[in-house]
């Protein structure tokens, strides 16, 4: 597999498509930072990305102090740190607060929500994508505040909108799997955005994804990943991937910013991290499936990435995690939300 492809395997990701929207110009909305209600969306959830589906018509996403956005049907609008925005049509008199309004939205069915002034309408899916947080070290630290990318035109792109449109519009009917199917259709939905916006960089970008494009240090890195418990030198990384040490050390840290055995070595504690948090695995068992060959060394080594020994992040995780669940799927309210006209 590609870099992309081995990284992704690795890492949890969980999707729900959170409402529909009907909107009638002139509308609009305001979208809080994810970060203050992400207790409530996906609580236990280490990292929220929202995203916007055009299905039909035009809107005007805006973030503070950046020029606005339109979008148009087919256009999937991506937020990788889930930062606060408004999306409207029309010039709108208020904007309807979205964040004070998510109790209307989680009952358990896909809600559609109506807004507007009767006009021309557009239609969209709003969602988030949960994932843990070494993902943002992966793919999500160097990304813009929005990525935009159009789903028609391309049988792929067009196949996903098209499924996207037919599972909202069987959310209400209840058949086995319906939660779990708009769950993985949202996960499809961010990879294939992920994956337009890498194959579109400048070749001057630099960056985690920029290197999983670069023949050179995308195969280095899917090796690391495929098998991150082997012993790789610079030496295999460079047969392996037809170049030089030399050549090998400079184009990845030019585009990583570190040296390859250090990415690994990071990435290795990465990948135990998460073993703690998930498992009941003894710390040298962790530590074994992940290359170490002595517990001390793991330790120490742990303790300078995060801060404290591997036994007490697992306590300290469980501590902070009992009992909460994170919401897969679906979030909704029991039927159609009808807000009036340029509600605020």
């Amino acid at each position: 597999m590609d870099a992309l492809s081995e990284a992704l395997t690795s890492v949890r990701m969980t999707g729900a498509i959170f409402y529909h929207a009907e909107c009638t110009a002139p509308w609009g909305f305001k979208v809080p930072h994810l970060q203050k209600v992400a207790h409530v969306l996906a609580p236990g959830t280490e990292r929220l990305v929202s995203y916007h589906l055009v299905t039909h018509g035009k809107a005007v996403v805006c973030f503070s102090g950046e020029e606005d956005i339109a979008v148009e049907a087919g256009d999937i609008l991506i937020i990788p740190h889930g930062d606060a925005h408004t999306v409207s049509y029309g010039s709108p008199s208020a904007f309807f607060d979205s964040g004070a309004s998510l109790g209307r939205y989680l009952a358990g069915d896909l809600t559609t929500m109506r807004l507007g002034g009767g006009g021309e309408l557009t239609q969209f899916v709003c969602g988030y994508f949960g994932c843990e947080r070494h993902a943002e070290r992966l793919f999500l630290a160097g990304l813009p505040l929005m990525i935009k990318i159009n789903l028609r035109g391309d049988p792929a792109g067009e196949w996903l909108e098209s499924s996207v449109r037919h599972l909202v519009s069987q959310a209400g009917s209840s058949r086995p799997g319906q939660s779990v199917l708009l769950s993985k259709m949202a996960e499809a939905l961010f990879i294939e955005t992920i994956r337009r916006y890498m194959e579109a960089l400048p070749a001057e970008q630099t960056g985690w994804l920029a290197g999983a494009r670069d023949p050179v240090v995308g195969g280095a890195l899917a090796l690391m990943h495929r098998k991150p418990c082997h012993h790789w030198t610079v030496e295999e990384l460079a047969a392996a991937t037809a170049v030089s040490r030399s050549v090998l050390a400079e184009r990845f840290s030019r585009f990583l910013g570190e040296p390859p055995l250090a990415y690994l070595a990071r990435w290795r504690l990465q990948l135990a991290a998460r073993m703690l948090q998930t498992t009941r695995e003894p710390v040298i068992q962790v530590a074994s499936e992940v290359g170490y060959d002595s517990e001390a060394a793991f330790n120490r080594a742990f303790k300078r990435e995060f801060g404290i020994p591997p036994g007490q992040f697992r306590g300290q995780f469980r501590g902070q995690s009992g009992g909460s669940r994170s919401r897969s799927g679906l979030v909704g309210g029991d039927g159609p939300a009808r807000i009036p006209p340029d509600a605020a």
